[in-house]
């Protein structure tokens, strides 16, 4: 759930009386001084102790509560609301000030609002009110609104017609305290109709609430779905019903208008079949809820068929298998929606659009549900007449291949929605073959005419038929022979040869689909010649940087090129990531677009969203050294685990069950998703998940007020003649980097001063940071790799060509690693770092006196406290902070000592800039590469 701006809290804090706030509850105010003064409501006050100031609009107890604060804390202590709940509450009264100025407070929050509930009724009645109550706070509340869209479901039409509504914690809005005796009736009476909570919270609060209706329109149940998933699972739930058992039957209206029925698993299942046409929808209540109600509501409204949408993993199909011998019982035929392992109905029209057509197909692929030979049960295939024989007895057909096109008899003319097939007098037509992406599917819209050419009388049969159904093909040649009054035969004849070359240009379908839809991008000369000029330069990066700056970016100059260099690592055996946080419009997504501009097409994949299990299916994708590109963080949370095993293994397996497409025997069947892969994302998001986090180079976008105005000068810019050819230009300069980006080779990368890099040991997360760091340095020396010799090694017969990294290649990968990786000194209170620079000082003289390395060296408190003469608790509170912050490390001492101190700061940083402790000095690698 999004943080509460603290503007936004100054700002009812500020604008909400308090004074009117206490007054509307019932306390009598009498002024003293400045000051107003009543009886306590929150404990037994015979002498008033309640002070409010009203200057301040602040209030405290001097009495048993001995409590205060704002009209924010008043709220939260009086209705029993956290603050958040205080916060909405408080909202409403000041927008409502606003847009009223001549009606106080009091009257506001005393009055009830026009769509507010009339308690005197019978229950019944309130609980229509509710409703109506409800779906008016929908309408209002664009974040509710905005989940409805986001599962598909933003129907206005499906939204009335099922009265969905939103809770906002408002219901009670109006209702006097508990401790007042009207209010303390409603309030038990919402906790015994189940819409609060003995504690006092609403019962569905946070959700978009679906009630369930019985033919007059009485409400029998409520189903609420919360819009934010990441709520706290042990205080609610994300799905909610009403307390005690299931009542009614979801839409029972469509079942006084069709004799076959979905029935889904859940409520919002049935509103997106309802929403792509399907009406005639109702739903159980999960795998374990469908009741008493349902069957005889079927039984009642004379159901014949039941096609059950449960979610396809392993409750949905235990469930649906005991469902459909319930049903079976009843005389009621049963069929098996069957989605993807792992998807629900909802999950598989997001991702197979458009809905009506996916779902379609589905429902007319369904699996009958009956008996077996023996008496056992075994799903059957709709539409056959005669149940499937056990696994064991079926016969293993003869694989027998395909005639190939050439071979036939018939030509056919392919275009983009048909195929005509030409027969003699006879003029096929075929539609609706790219939908059949199976080798076991076949089902078409065949039209065939005779004599077309004059259309008074022409003769013509037209029907939709699944050629690979004996019952459909028998029952279409004998229809259209009788229209075209040819012989049974000659239509017989026509459809076995249409059969086979539908089943041949079926075949190549899915094998074009199926393959990689990649394209080798060929080089003219000139482009060749000038993305060379473009790597061969000796000041390659800032070239970079000036490229970017032209094409409209303007600051984040690390962010660029860090940006940069971890694209180009995707060639490396194990790339770098990017995450780049920061708040909404600061600029993170045009900063991932620009560096990704940079970079060959063919070589990014982005997505705004992905699946959990998405990563493992994408067959026909190959993301091997290739960039995967996430729009927004909070769009691929699902898939966060795919991602780091992508990132840190190079490679995802699953094992899956599926059916073998010629025996029809379930077996297990192996994707994979072959890496490495650099991967690039963004997010608003203050706490990531530390695990992706960890594997990820965070960047933060600049929020600085002169990168503001540094953009705003741009964006004028681009409104002038001068901008529209400095965007023509801008496309010249991305084409060349991504041409550039082309020519580079994926090269090994030898380190030679590998073994004399240091970096911070002393905790066990620097471990993958220190891997980014040896990445980052071999990014650079990749991007130079037309700059380097390129070195060749022999071991064992065989050749190994790499290039070796350079000591500017460190001295460039220290200084990003600094501000990216680093820290400032600012982030410390001014006598932490007074003290900091002390000990470096000290430390300094010591380690000259004595002649020993910084890191070899070892001090207690009382040394610190004998050079800078500080206090003993004074010391300890600001050494305890360094070592949180890592500027010291603690050791054991020896006898008398209980710990000593070693010293991890260099004195970097002292003139604001960040930096990372632990790195070496690059001007001592020269002496060490030449020792080793």
């Amino acid at each position: 759930m999004p943080k509460i701006p603290e503007s936004e809290i100054d700002r009812i804090k500020r604008e909400v009386s308090l004074e009117r706030l206490v007054t509307a509850h019932g306390m009598k105010l009498t002024r003293r001084g400045r000051d107003l003064v009543g009886r306590c409501p929150f404990h037994d006050d015979k002498t008033p102790s309640f002070v409010i100031t009203p200057d301040k609009n602040l209030w405290h107890c001097f009495g048993a509560c001995d409590a205060g604060g704002s009209n924010i804390d008043y709220v939260m202590k009086s209705e029993g609301l956290d603050f958040r709940q205080a916060i909405e509450q408080l909202k409403v009264m000041s927008g409502r000030v606003s847009s009223t100025r001549e009606k106080s407070v009091t009257d506001l929050i005393l009055q009830r609002p026009s769509s507010s509930i009339q308690w005197e009724c019978d229950d019944h009645e309130i609980m229509k009110q509710v409703v109506a109550y409800y779906h008016a706070t929908l309408k209002q509340s664009p974040d509710a609104l905005a989940y409805l869209k986001k599962r598909g479901l933003d129907s206005s039409e499906m939204i009335a017609h099922f009265k969905l509504g939103f809770a906002n914690r408002t219901l009670a809005q109006g209702v006097p305290m508990s401790k007042h005796k009207e209010g303390a009736k409603i309030r038990s009476r919402l906790c015994r109709l189940g819409l609060y909570k003995e504690s006092g919270f609403e019962h569905f609060r946070g959700s978009v609430v679906i009630p369930i209706m019985d033919e007059a329109g009485n409400v029998q149940g409520m189903y609420g779905r919360k819009i934010c998933d990441n709520v706290n699972q042990r205080a609610s739930s994300l799905h909610l019903y009403l307390p005690g058992p299931h009542k009614g039957i979801f839409n029972i209206a469509a079942l006084a208008e069709s004799k076959e029925i979905i029935l889904c698993e859940s409520l919002i299942d049935a509103l997106t079949f309802w929403c792509a046409g399907y009406q005639n929808v109702t739903a159980s209540y999960g795998t374990n809820g469908f009741t008493d109600d349902h069957v005889v509501a079927f039984k009642k409204y004379g159901i014949q068929k039941v096609y059950i949408a449960y979610d396809r993993d392993d409750a949905g199909d235990s469930a649906s298998i005991s469902l459909a011998e319930r049903l079976s019982d009843e005389g009621i035929e049963s069929f098996r929606i069957q989605f993807p392992k792992g998807m629900d109905a909802n999950e598989y029209a997001l991702k197979m659009l458009p809905a009506d057509k996916s779902l379609g197909l589905l429902i007319r692929c369904a699996v009958r549900m009956g008996p077996q030979r023996g008496g056992a049960d075994l799903p059957l295939l709709a539409g056959h007449a005669a149940p499937l024989v056990a696994e064991k007895e079926v016969p293993v057909e003869a694989n027998f291949p395909l005639p190939p096109i050439s071979s036939l008899e018939i030509s056919v003319e392919v275009k983009d929605q048909e195929i005509v097939v030409p027969m003699g007098d006879r003029r096929y037509r075929v539609r609706g073959l790219s939908k059949n992406m199976s080798n076991g599917l076949l089902k078409i819209n065949l039209f065939v005419a005779i004599n077309e050419g004059s259309v008074p009388g022409g003769l013509f049969y037209v029907d939709t038929i699944d050629l690979y159904s004996s019952k459909a093909r028998g029952l279409y040649i004998k229809e259209a022979a009788k229209e075209l009054m040819l012989e049974e035969s000659v239509i017989k004849k026509d459809l076995g040869q249409i059969l086979l070359r539908l089943e041949a240009l079926q075949e190549q379908q899915i094998k074009e689909t199926l393959s990689p839809k990649e394209k080798r991008v060929v080089l003219t000369k000139e482009e060749e010649s000038a993305a060379f000029d473009l790597l061969k330069d000796p000041n390659l990066l800032g070239r970079i940087l000036s490229d970017f700056e032209r094409c409209g970016v303007v600051g984040e100059e690390t962010n660029k090129l860090v940006g940069y260099l971890a694209a180009t690592s995707r060639k490396l055996d194990a790339p770098l990531a990017v995450l780049i946080q920061s708040s909404s419009a600061a600029g993170k997504t045009a900063l991932m677009e620009a560096v990704l501009s940079f970079m060959p097409k063919e070589e990014v994949v982005k997505y705004s969203a992905m699946t959990g299990q998405s990563l493992f299916y994408m067959e026909g994708i190959n993301l091997k050294h290739k960039i995967l590109a996430i729009a927004e963080g909070e769009g691929a949370a699902r898939a966060s685990y795919a991602l780091k095993l992508l990132q840190s293994e190079g490679e995802l397996t699953i094992a899956s069950t599926g059916k073998d497409p010629n025996t029809g025997r379930m077996i297990t069947q192996e994707y994979r998703m072959e890496g490495p892969t650099s991967i690039f994302s963004t997010t608003t998001v203050d706490e990531v998940d530390e695990e992706f986090l960890n594997r990820c180079l965070a960047l933060s976008a600049n929020e600085d007020r002169e990168q503001t105005r540094a953009i705003h000068k741009l964006q004028r810019e681009r409104h002038t003649p001068e901008g529209l050819w400095a965007r023509q230009e801008a496309k010249g300069l991305r084409a060349l980097h991504q041409n550039a980006q082309r020519l580079l080779r994926a090269l090994p990368v030898a380190n030679p001063y590998a073994r004399a890099l240091t970096f911070l040991d002393d905790k066990t997360r620097t471990r993958r940071d220190h891997e980014k760091y040896l990445t980052l340095i071999e990014a650079i020396a990749l991007l130079h790799q037309y700059q380097r010799p390129i070195k060749q090694e022999s071991r064992d017969g065989t050749i190994k060509e790499y290039i070796e990294v350079t000591v500017q290649d460190i001295a460039i990968a220290n200084r990003l690693a600094n501000e990216v990786l680093g820290r400032s000194l600012d982030e410390l209170p001014p006598q932490t770092r007074k003290l900091l620079i002390r000990i470096d000082q000290m430390v300094k003289e010591v380690c000259e006196r004595l002649k020993v390395e910084r890191s070899d060296y070892r001090f207690s408190r009382k040394a610190v406290r004998e050079f800078t003469g500080w206090g003993n608790t004074q010391l300890k509170i600001h050494l305890q902070r360094l070592e949180e912050l890592e500027y010291l490390l603690v050791h054991r001492g020896g006898r008398g000592q209980s710990f000593v101190y070693e010293f991890q700061y260099e004195g970097q940083g002292q003139k604001g800039e960040t930096f990372l402790m632990g790195l070496i000095d690059v001007r001592h690698l020269n002496g060490r590469y030449e020792e080793n």
